[in-house]
């Protein structure tokens, strides 16, 4: 028997399409015409003409250096994450101790603390460690607000691993080692790619630290050099977009190519 079409269903995925696709037209279109242009016929007219000036621009203001600064933060942020939390979700997993569940515990406290609560006194500490207006003291504290969900994230995955896999490595004589890097850490890599996304978007859409804890253009990162394109006459809205569609791009292909991945990982939370 043949299936009568849902047209309901239809409209509203047309409906929701034209939603989600205007914004976007929006965006993209912004980024090709002049500022004259924008302003005389508006964000949802056709441009008259196309050029690249919005985007070249935004590297001669420096953009490349905030740029820069980003991915540098980026990377060193993922890095620490890659270092500490799997064999920290690895102990968690394994361990049967008290002690052990109760540092868990301890650790996700972080999950409840914002980094509005603690920027004051962040503020102090880096400046005594004499990482004021540096990267690194962006990085750190950055990073340590990743940990405790990355852990959470890739523990809950970790438990997806059956105990009898366990049980045969140990019957051959491995070590927990062992087990770690060749039975653990490959087994894990939806959860691996879940906490990389995850450290990398608090990372490259970072404002708080950097805003607080950074001072210099040669410290700036991305977030903060949009503010460029405010002056005290307006906002250059085409040349905003255009630097928000640059700063777009790295993150949106470290979601593309690990979609999957992370889809897998966040249903783990929680184990089975």
């Amino acid at each position: 028997m043949r299936r009568r079409p849902n047209y309901v269903a239809g409209v509203g995925s047309l409906f929701w399409l034209f939603l989600v696709g205007l914004p976007l037209y929006v965006m993209l279109a912004a980024t090709l015409r002049t500022r004259q242009d924008y302003a005389e016929n508006g964000p949802v007219s056709i441009p008259d003409s196309f050029t690249l000036d919005n985007y070249t621009g935004a590297f001669d203001s420096g953009f490349g250096q905030y740029f820069l600064n980003t991915l540098v933060v980026t990377a060193c942020v993922i890095g620490i994450v890659l270092l500490l939390v799997p064999p920290l979700a690895y102990a968690i997993v394994r361990s049967r101790g008290r002690t052990t569940s109760a540092i868990f515990r301890l650790f996700l406290l972080g999950l409840a603390i914002p980094a509005q609560a603690v920027i004051v006194p962040m503020f102090y500490l880096i400046s005594e460690a004499g990482l004021y207006d540096n990267l690194l003291g962006v990085i750190l504290p950055t990073a340590a607000f990743c940990l405790p969900m990355s852990a959470l994230i890739l523990s809950g995955a970790m438990r997806d691993i059956s105990p009898e896999l366990y049980e045969a490595m140990a019957m051959d004589g491995a070590t927990p080692r062992r087990m770690f890097f060749q039975l653990v850490l490959p087994l894990s890599r939806g959860g691996l790619s879940t906490i990389v996304v995850f450290s990398a978007l608090q990372a490259w859409n970072g404002f708080l630290f950097p805003l607080v804890l950074t001072q210099s253009d040669s410290t700036k990162v991305v977030t903060l050099g949009l503010y460029n394109f405010q002056t005290e006459h307006g906002i250059d809205i085409p040349g905003l977009l255009g630097a928000v569609v640059l700063s777009m791009v790295p993150i949106l292909l470290v979601y593309l190519f690990a979609r999957r991945a992370l889809v897998q990982g966040l249903m783990g939370v929680g184990g089975k």
